[in-house]
């Protein structure tokens, strides 16, 4: 991605390298390094030079895991110690790590620019959080030359929602002409997708979780059996609802007796948050 910016009277032309990763690499710094010389290699060729010399190159990782982020940052990291008379010739460059999970947003509701938009949107939970920011895109993305932009962007939009809803209904997500807009049938629409998919989740984890549970009951009783299905059902009912089970209430999982899982499985519907769930 290249960028030019108006520093007083002189342009400066700016190379973004982007890399989007879903998992951590302890090596990234190392791959990145690798990809500055080739585009700087490239640039070379290419005769995209000022004053003889190559525009500055920012690389830039942009990470949407679970697990925190501990990589190096910067490639001199990935070295081992060695000789002082060798510490000069250890390689340095330094990639800066956008990390989505953990990313500190602004704590008011306007967006202040398109890329914190675009963060919101992927951190959103409910369909009236994406119901609003992807109406404050809309009102960002006016006149007609934003329309390439929005095009862009509601096919990104697109990728998200098929993305946050897997099981919803796709032909329906690609007949909306217009996602960037902020109305209460649009979001009345993304809510009924994500309960479609919430449903589907919940009823094919509670499934799995009885076969397995009649599996093991066959080899250990099917008391004992049962009861560990419903144990597991609920917790993949938990984990497609709220994410990871967090260690506190797969403890209670595990305490619980049948009549309690049995309860959870339909309580998790309307639930909130795990607290709620669980009354802790």
């Amino acid at each position: 991605m290249v960028w030019r910016l108006k520093v007083g009277q002189q342009w400066v032309w700016v190379y973004l390298l982007l890399e989007f990763q879903s998992e951590p690499d302890v090596w990234m710094a190392l791959r990145m390094l690798v990809y500055v010389g080739l585009l700087s290699q490239h640039l070379v060729r290419q005769g995209e030079l000022h004053q003889g010399l190559l525009p500055p190159v920012v690389p830039i990782v942009l990470y949407n895991g679970a697990a925190p982020w501990q990589a190096a940052t910067d490639v001199a990291d990935c070295y081992g110690p060695s000789l002082p008379g060798l510490e000069p010739y250890r390689p340095r460059l330094l990639y800066h790590l956008v990390d989505e999970a953990r990313l500190k947003l602004h704590p008011m509701a306007e967006m202040r620019n398109l890329a914190e938009a675009l963060f919101r949107l992927e951190r959103s939970r409910t369909p009236a959080d994406i119901a609003q920011v992807l109406g404050a895109l809309g009102s960002v993305l006016q006149g007609e030359n934003m329309q390439p932009l929005r095009r862009t962007i509601t096919l990104w939009v697109r990728m998200l929602l098929r993305r946050k809803a897997p099981k919803a209904n796709m032909q329906e997500i690609e007949s909306i002409n217009n996602l960037l807009e902020s109305n209460a049938m649009l979001e009345q629409t993304i809510e009924r997708w994500f309960d479609e998919a919430t449903q589907k989740g919940l009823q094919q984890g509670l499934q799995q979780g009885l076969q397995e549970g009649r599996q093991e009951g066959r080899q250990e009783g099917r008391q004992e059996g049962r009861q560990e299905g419903l144990a597991k059902a609920v917790a993949l009912q938990v984990q497609l609802r709220f994410g990871t089970v967090p260690a506190w209430a797969q403890a209670r999982l595990d305490e619980a007796t049948e009549a309690q899982l049995i309860a959870w499985t339909g309580a998790i519907l309307t639930a909130t948050s795990l607290p709620e769930l669980f009354g802790a």
